[in-house]
């Protein structure tokens, strides 16, 4: 899309700093085995302390006890490495404090049993802004409303470069509506500007260009975006409907005029043509206005009937 000589070639995107981490895949297992081997422990720690107490010697029952401490911590350990992961979701794994990947396959997955993992979701959502109170670029209170659809694409970035990447997203989508919404004018006053209501696709291509810049810092995916209300505020609304009417009405009647020119201009070549009355310049002018009034009238005419000459 081309920019006009009245809009900026470029919108004043703010630069956000270099993502610090990126996502890599983590090193998992598939957590079938590790279950297995988890409730083969606690079954047999189960059986060991069965079998302590069976035991009447000293020395065999503290071994066996010892023993079937080693194999629970053993199976609570591997137990804790488990991970349920469902479509449309993520697991950030940490390991004191430093991030060693994310796991993204579905399923039952097994990983280090000592690091920490956090859900994020990477499934499609929406978010629509409260109803804004913005002035336009000619000054003009206006409401406006967006819908941003989007989701995660990058969970390291979400997770560990801005506090809280749902707020985030929220925060730089009202940041960017209003930025364009002070931008561009609701209605140009030239036709060859830009305006919010004129121009919707071009805005919110420029609207998604903004969103991009805004949230592409916590790794987030701007799908699409679109005004949901857009309207003069109301202290202005009355006025902005009465010179939006008189707009119409001037352009219906220069229409109207056009018109009425083409058949007048038609009519005096017919007649010229047929060779029905010489008219004079005078007489000329005298039709061509009685026959402006007759076309461009609100009214309908009244006919006057002449009894006499053309000429009397």
């Amino acid at each position: 899309m081309t920019a006009t000589d009245s809009t900026p070639d470029a919108l004043d995107v703010p630069e956000m700093p270099a993502p610090q981490v990126r996502e890599f895949t983590a090193h998992s297992i598939g957590g079938g085995l590790a279950l297995l081997l988890g409730l083969l422990g606690l079954g047999g720690t189960a059986a060991l302390l069965a079998a302590a107490s069976a035991v009447t010697a000293a020395g065999a029952k503290a071994g066996l006890i010892v023993a079937g401490l080693v194999v629970f911590l053993a199976a609570v350990i591997s137990l804790r490495g488990l991970n349920t992961v469902a479509p449309g979701e993520a697991r950030v794994v940490q390991l004191f404090g430093r991030y060693r990947g994310t796991i993204r396959q579905d399923g039952l997955r097994w990983v280090n049993p000592f690091t920490s993992r956090t859900r994020i979701s990477t499934r499609v959502r929406n978010h629509e802004t409260a109803v804004l109170k913005v002035n336009d670029a000619y000054g003009n209170p206006i409401e406006l409303a967006a819908v941003v659809v989007w989701k995660v694409e990058d969970t390291a970035q979400a997770t560990f470069e801005v506090d809280d990447f749902l707020e985030f997203v929220s925060t730089q989508t009202e940041a960017a509506v209003r930025h364009i919404a002070i931008e561009y004018p609701y209605d140009a006053h030239d036709e060859d500007s830009l305006s919010l209501r004129g121009n919707a696709e071009e805005i919110t291509e420029k609207l998604a260009i903004e969103l991009h810049a805004r949230v592409e810092a916590a790794g987030v995916q701007i799908i699409e975006s679109r005004f949901t209300h857009l309207a003069y505020a109301p202290e202005i609304a009355s006025a902005m409907l009465q010179r939006q009417q008189a707009g119409a009405v001037v352009a219906a009647r220069r229409q109207i005029v056009d018109g009425a020119v083409g058949m007048v201009e038609a009519a005096l070549g017919r007649i010229a043509e047929a060779g029905i009355v010489e008219l004079d310049e005078e007489r000329k002018a005298a039709m061509v206005s009685n026959l402006m009034v007759v076309l461009c009238g609100d009214r309908a005419p009244q006919p006057v009937l002449n009894t006499g000459t053309l000429y009397q």
